[in-house]
């Protein structure tokens, strides 16, 4: 565990948070996810992400922002898969660029898996940037139905099952 891992914080996320958490996702687009999608793509999505988008997800699912000191250094949320009670789905995870490799995402990734719409799912899926798919692999989430593609958003979808409970 990294020094800064142990005095990152998490939380449930407040309205209050969704300017600082649409900036930290914005970079990410911008200063990481380019690097795979191109910066015309990342651009685009990066300019449609506003604070009602961060609400919106906030609006349905369980979303935790993880602050070290005041600020707010990753994010990452656990919703649902359409409403089921047995499957649920990872969602808008990130760090700032500044806090990759520092141990945060781990962090966010324990944190999500230790929420009840976790522990109540078999199957929990993972719509995985190019970026990120590897450090979910960690993690034993795999291409879903063992097949590695790309789906029409440019995610790969990746799926872990485990016992209820």
């Amino acid at each position: 565990m990294s020094d800064i891992q142990t005095k990152v914080n998490a939380r449930r996320f407040q309205k209050e948070d969704a300017e600082e958490v649409r900036k930290l996702i914005v970079r990410n687009f911008l200063e990481v996810n380019s690097k795979d999608y191109g910066m015309k793509a990342m651009q685009k999505l990066a300019d449609n992400y506003g604070v009602d988008k961060v609400l919106q997800i906030a609006s349905y699912a369980h979303m935790y922002v993880f602050e070290l000191g005041d600020k707010i250094v990753g994010i990452g949320a656990i919703s649902s898969f359409w409403g089921s009670e047995t499957e649920s789905i990872l969602l808008t995870i990130f760090v700032l660029p500044e806090f990759h490799k520092c141990g945060i995402g781990t962090a966010i990734i324990q944190t999500l898996e230790q929420d009840e719409l976790y522990i109540r799912a078999n199957r929990i899926e993972i719509p995985a940037s190019v970026t990120a798919t590897e450090f979910y692999r960690k993690f034993g989430y795999d291409y879903k139905n063992g097949i590695k593609e790309l789906d029409n958003e440019h995610h790969y979808r990746l799926e872990k099952y485990k016992k209820i409970g």
